[in-house]
């Protein structure tokens, strides 16, 4: 049975009540950790760097991913470091491919980063928008940065960006229909593919 002809025949006898509904799932474990706020600052794998930068925040995964050594990037999601930025993999992604860009610096605001670093960020998004052009065939990006908690920053003491790249179509009837969104990589196998 096709999706569209369960959902017809599940909504034939709906009478304006939701109580009729039959809801399917999607299972996600890996959002668990999230939800639960078990995952603030930590990797499954608890690494811990051998020397944290100066200032760092030791709960903050943006602040492990930047004081890692390299043996540890792929546990961390981290995909490349510059000398003041670091790019990693969103582990609670909005869509495949769902990637962020931070300072190595634990800095809550932008007036707080000095200009060879704001320089630097902004050429890794270009950097690694047109490496998901390339590997992904992005069609589009959606770049934002939450400055604090009433911004939506979920980790309001070290600024980052987000880039979510985008595809025609890629915003389908299953958000509006089912009331989920469909990710269809691996962050594991996405890491492989963006990894220089």
């Amino acid at each position: 049975m096709t999706f569209s002809t369960d959902v017809q025949s599940r909504s034939a006898g709906f009478s304006g009540s939701m109580r009729h509904m039959h809801h399917d799932t999607l299972w996600a474990p890996w959002r668990l950790a999230y939800i639960q706020g078990l995952d603030r600052g930590t990797t499954p794998e608890q690494v811990e760097p051998e020397a944290w930068r100066a200032g760092a925040d030791h709960a903050c995964f943006l602040c492990r991913a930047a004081a890692a050594a390299s043996p540890h990037d792929r546990a961390l999601g981290v995909l490349e470091r510059t000398g003041q930025s670091v790019v990693v993999v969103n582990r609670f992604p909005y869509s495949n491919g769902h990637l962020l860009v931070a300072p190595l610096d634990h800095r809550p605001t932008l007036a707080a980063l000095p200009a060879p670093q704001l320089l630097d960020l902004q050429e890794c998004l270009v950097r690694w928008c047109g490496r998901m052009e390339n590997r992904l065939q992005a069609q589009g990006f959606n770049i934002g940065l939450n400055l604090g908690s009433v911004a939506g920053a979920g980790l309001p003491g070290h600024l980052h960006w987000h880039i979510v790249p985008r595809w025609t179509g890629d915003v389908n009837f299953m958000p509006s229909v089912a009331g989920v969104r469909v990710l269809p990589q691996a962050l594991d196998s996405l890491w492989e593919q963006l990894r220089p």
